[in-house]
């Protein structure tokens, strides 16, 4: 339902994962839009991930093809490796031992890295990238020997308490795209967020910003990440936010905005904060 309100609403960037166990129901919705005539399938840009249970590379491949599977899409437009944390592989999604440990996986990414850019050879991906990589990871990739290509983009946790600064700096001088994720802060899922964090969207100079522009805290703080060059995703199952959330493109931050914003960085992570 939520996919199909955000394509009516304008969306055409779909951020999915094997891991959110919806890609079933996300193609549905994806392909029923595209056959109402709202969208052709080169309208959409489809982003799955890699989970980290397939990162030997000869799992990389049927993962992906149990993607456009579930998808009912012959290609998707953006396969990245969901975190560099390999798991041991096998039906569980997080396998743990009796000490209630995640049981790792002993994979050079690099190898994992190989075997993505031959989806992309044989069509079923149209670009490769990663997420939730820091810059030695993603300096390992890039110097890899015989790299055929570069990542595309770093999918992070990136908001005005998180602003990423010099990973985006880094990205940047490297013609690499990063994507925010968690842009307007967290759904605070417990247990994977510390549910006494400060909110995002509380925050005094947002919401100050926000009223100086008759917009909400929400559409601020995606702005910041636009004006920034950070490509940015919003995540949201209402269908007043969905469409509010869209409404980014009429207004435009002054360098003070934009600088009071940078000034709220205390590099909060909400997420994979082991």
């Amino acid at each position: 339902m939520a996919t199909k309100v955000a394509i009516e609403a304008g969306y055409r960037h779909i951020d999915g994962a094997f891991t959110y166990e919806n890609e079933k129901e996300v193609g549905q919705a994806i392909r029923a839009k595209i056959a109402d005539g709202t969208v052709t399938r080169e309208d959409i840009f489809y982003t799955g991930k890699l989970w980290n249970t397939y990162h030997r590379p000869e799992l990389v491949r049927p993962a992906l093809e149990e993607t456009l599977k579930n998808l009912q899409l012959d290609y998707i437009d953006l396969y990245i490796i969901h975190t560099p944390m390999s798991f041991k592989p096998g039906k569980e999604k997080i396998p743990m031992d009796e000490n209630n440990k995640v049981i790792s996986d002993s994979v050079d990414l690099r190898d994992t890295w190989e075997a993505m850019e031959k989806c992309k050879d044989a069509g079923l991906v149209k670009s490769i990238g990663v997420s939730n990589f820091n810059r030695r990871q993603l300096e390992m990739i890039l110097n890899k020997p015989g790299l055929k290509y570069k990542p595309v983009c770093n999918q992070v946790e990136c908001h005005p308490y998180l602003n990423q600064s010099k990973l985006l700096e880094f990205c940047k001088s490297n013609d690499i795209i990063l994507v925010a994720y968690s842009a307007l802060g967290s759904h605070r899922e417990a247990p994977w967020v510390d549910q006494n964090s400060p909110l995002v969207l509380e925050d005094p100079v947002l919401g100050a910003i926000a009223k100086k522009h008759n917009r909400t805290p929400a559409q601020v703080a995606l702005r910041y990440q636009i004006q920034r060059g950070v490509v940015v995703l919003a995540k949201s199952f209402t269908e007043k936010r969905i469409k509010e959330n869209f409404q980014v493109f009429d207004f435009q931050l002054t360098p003070e905005d934009m600088k009071a914003i940078d000034g709220l960085n205390k590099n909060l992570r909400y997420l994979f904060n082991q």
